[in-house]
């Protein structure tokens, strides 16, 4: 399934054809007008018949998404957390190096007690590295550390790059893995 879909959607007295994105935390559409819908305005969604269905305080929103409607209802209604889009498995051994904020420990500390901080635990299966300068958990937005910055530290490591998550409202995180061959 994928997140960018042709549809056509009704709001109000408006009806377009064009492309529904879903996001982590909204849902756009970009068609004869424009779209975005941010999760925490959602008051209800349902999927009928491959429409979604949306109550928002601005009015009812439909969108004509086929055999995908219930998956992105599913998706909407249940996110995945930050953990759980970085890879993190219940009962992993984790290493911290940097300071986290307390919401990201409490996120962690519900999945596993496995947890090392300050120093790299042998057999960890995630490292999380954060930085105020040049590498890993970096700034968005912010010019004096960018994405490529990140991406060329790690490449440096040895390490190959696999997703970007919005860690939270100022940082973006890159999970890196060791290549297969070198494991």
């Amino acid at each position: 399934m994928g997140n960018e879909v042709k549809c056509t959607v009704r709001s109000g007295k408006q009806e377009s054809e064009g492309k529904a994105l879903l996001e982590t935390s909204e849902i756009l559409f970009r068609g004869e007008f424009r779209l975005k819908i941010p999760f925490s305005t959602i008051k209800s969604v349902k999927a009928v018949d491959g429409e979604l269905r949306f109550e928002t305080a601005e009015g009812a929103v439909v969108f004509d998404l086929g055999v995908v409607a219930e998956k992105w209802r599913e998706k909407i209604l249940h996110p995945k957390s930050r953990i759980e889009k970085l890879g993190v498995k219940p009962g992993a051994k984790v290493s911290l190096l940097g300071n986290f904020e307390p919401g990201f420990l409490d996120e962690l500390g519900k999945l596993t007690k496995a947890v090392r901080n300050g120093k790299v635990a042998a057999g960890s299966e995630s490292i999380f590295f954060a930085a105020d300068s040049k590498p890993i958990v970096y700034p968005k937005g912010q010019k004096h550390i960018t994405e490529n910055d990140v991406l060329s530290a790690g490449r440096k490591a040895g390490l190959k790059d696999v997703k970007v998550v919005g860690f939270s409202a100022t940082h973006t995180a890159l999970k890196f893995v060791i290549p297969l061959a070198d494991r």
